[in-house]
Order: C-alpha cells, then structure tokens, then sequence
C-alpha cells in the first residue's frame, strides 16, 4: 500500500544574514560579494506515515519540526528531496497564520476555509458549527487585533476541523489555549482518528504523545534521529534533554573550577590536556548509567623517564573515592620517555556509577603510586554527571541484577 505520506531526503537550507544591511548589500552587488551565511534546518529527513497513522513529532526548539510542517503543507519548498501528500490537508501551525489583525473572527474563518479548498457556499455553510466549537459569541464579529491569543486557538483550530481532513498537521499552538478548550480538542482529534484521519502531532507534552499517537520521530538538529513508539522515542529524547542540560550546567562550573583545584608534583611530566568522551567520539561532561567513556589526556616529558606511569581517580561529590587506576597496574608495557616526548593516553571505562556529580583527578609519576616519584598530581581537573539509566536503583554503583518471583500455592 503507498504512502499518504511519504517524506524522501528532504532538507531545507536557509540564508542567514547578520543584518538587513548585509541583505541589501548582496542585492545590490548581484550576488557577488556573500553576505550570509548557509544554514541547514532540515538534513535529508525520510519517512512514510500510512492513512490513518497517528504521529508524534518531538524534539528541542530548533529541531526543525516547524520547518518540516511547513513543507508538508506546502508554505515552503524543499531545497533537496521531495515530498508527496495524497489526500486533503488540515494544518493548525503558527498562531495567528494566515489571519488579518483588521478582519473579524467570521471573515479570517470564511477564508480559512476557502484555503484549505471548500468553496464560498461551504465555507458559509461551516460558520455556524464553527462559531458553536469555538464558544467565541459575539467576538466572531470583532476584529482579530482585539483577540487573546487563546481566542485565536479556539478560531483557528474550529475552522481547520470544521470538515474532518484526511490529514490533520496540529503544531504547538494548542498549548497555549485554555485547559477546557484543550481538551475539546483532543476529543475532536480523537474522533477523526476513528474515522481515519491521519494525524502529524508536534508537542512538547509526552502524555498527548502517548495517549494521541501510535508513533513518534525525533528531530534533533535537523536530522531524524529516531523512528518509533513512543515510549521508547520519549524515553530516549528524554535522556538527550537531561544530558544536554546536564552538560551545559557541569561546563559553567568547570569554568570556574580550575581554580580551586589543585596540581602538585616535580614537574617532570606535566599533564597538558585531559577530556572525557563519549562512545561517539565527541567531548561530554553526562553520561547515563552503564554508558562507557573514555578519558584522554596527553602527558609532556621535560626530563626522561623509564616506565611513566599514568593513573585516574574518580570521586563523588563528598570527595570518597570511588575508583581509580592506573597504567601500572593495567600492565600498559614497558615505555621510555625522553625530554621533549609527548605521550598520549586513552583509558575506556564503563560508567556502572549511580547517578550524581563526580570529579576526576589524574597523575603522572615513576612508581606504581603518584606517592613515589610524583611528576604531576591535578586534582578535580574535570567534573562530570551519571543521568538515570535504563533502570532505578540507590546507591553509587549500578550492579548487574536479576529478580525473579515465585509463588507457592497453598495445598
């Protein structure tokens, strides 16, 4: 059965300019001299939503998912890819799109409907119902710069729902709306859906998520990043929204935190760089639980060194150790180290911790103890989190763990 959506490697590309200035300037030039800069809000998006498939759309502001609404509604046009839409479309996007500030509520419904393709008669024909749904009364002869912008819901999604569509594209606007209409709108959302009314649903709310769609998509900078049911797509967003937030809150702290850590040693080897990684390859400061890291760090040599050992440890926020280790006890292998040399080391690690704030330390010295021969001694050179994982527990270590239940009947 083909698609009534059906979404192939689309992507959007914009021009941002730093000013009208600058706009005006490539005008005038014919282009010749770049004044802006190129920006991808969509990145070869694929997808397929059958008739009568109700689909959540999540993800952060500036995801693209107002972008991607607007292509399937036709408002904007693809750079790349295409897009194919059998069937009549009903679409709730921004607030106040498409309606005049001077015309009254009756008027920017009349036209609503005439540009969703009902005829002048049809469209007349609707106005009763849709003054019933929205509860506007006399307001439907008042212009629209005197509406609130919950008013404005209730006339926009009244007149996109005035005749079911085959597809119905809700964006965010609900959720400014009052909770009694809102749920006069879910209830009409769910009686389309019985009737076959395929639905593209964005919100930011996981319970409308839940109890509106069978599917969801994640958008995250552009790209769709994961296709679906939706409680294993929000639990995923989820954990991306708290390690972002995570990541950015341990990061203002670290930027203050270098001076009150402390560094000690002779000086021999000194450590020049440290960073943890996530399994990506890409720089974090959160991890979920049982998420593997790696820690990197490069080592300078000032004087030469037989055997250098290299070693971590990880705290927890009363500064009780929790665990470490080093290249000496990792039986790394012999190494020589001359003056000038500079070494690179990279341990992998699981993070079975639970969750909270923890602080790494590291050291370079001779011996198999930074206690003996101390060259470099830094201390809480980085801080990172553990975010819940896959299951909850208490404590600071995540032990693999099994439960199993059985009952004996009484004879």
């Amino acid at each position: 059965m083909s698609a009534q959506v059906d979404v192939r490697q689309v992507s959007k590309q914009y021009k941002r300019y730093p000013s009208h200035w600058a706009r005006l300037a490539e005008w005038l030039t014919f282009g010749l001299h770049c004044m802006h800069e190129d920006r991808l809000a969509l990145k070869g998006v694929s997808f397929q939503v059958q008739k009568g498939d109700s689909v959540g759309i999540i993800g952060q502001n500036g995801a693209g998912k107002s972008t991607l609404l607007k292509i399937l509604t036709g408002t904007a046009q693809p750079t790349r890819g295409r897009i194919e839409i059998h069937g009549r479309v009903s679409a709730l996007l921004e607030l106040g799109l498409g309606f005049h500030p001077s015309f009254s509520g009756r008027a920017n419904a009349m036209m609503t409907c005439q540009m969703m393709g009902l005829s002048a008669e049809e469209s007349r024909r609707c106005m009763p119902q849709i003054a019933e749904f929205s509860e506007l009364g006399d307001y439907m002869e008042q212009p629209m710069r005197v509406y609130s912008t919950g008013m404005q819901v209730r006339l926009a999604f009244s007149a996109a729902t005035a005749v079911r569509p085959e597809i119905l594209i809700v964006d965010e606007a609900l959720s400014v709306g009052d909770t009694y209409f809102q749920h006069k709108c879910i209830k009409r959302i769910r009686a389309f859906k019985a009737r076959g009314t395929t639905l593209l649903f964005v919100s930011h709310d996981p319970g409308a998520v839940k109890s509106l769609c069978e599917r969801a998509l994640l958008l995250d900078g552009g790209r769709l990043l994961k296709d679906g049911t939706p409680d294993e797509v929000l639990d995923y967003y989820n954990g991306l929204v708290a390690r972002r937030n995570a990541d950015e809150q341990i990061r203002q702290v670290e930027s203050g935190f270098g001076g009150t850590s402390t560094r000690s040693g002779s000086g021999a080897a000194r450590i020049r760089e440290v960073e943890m990684l996530a399994d990506s390859g890409h720089p974090a400061r959160a991890f979920r639980v049982g998420e593997h890291a790696r820690i990197c760090c490069s080592v300078a040599f000032s004087t030469a060194i037989q055997n250098p050992t290299v070693g971590f440890m990880i705290r927890d926020r009363m500064g009780n150790d929790v665990f470490g280790t080093n290249t000496f006890h990792l039986k790394t292998g012999d190494l020589h180290a001359a003056p000038g040399d500079l070494l690179h080391v990279t341990f992998r690690l699981g993070l079975n911790l639970g969750r909270g704030t923890y602080s790494l330390s590291l050291a370079v010295h001779s011996g198999y103890t930074h206690l003996e021969g101390n060259c470099d001694w830094w201390d809480q050179c980085l801080v990172f989190q553990i975010i819940p994982g896959k299951f909850a527990f208490d404590g600071i270590a995540a032990l693999p763990v099994e439960a199993r239940l059985q009952v004996e009947k009484k004879k």
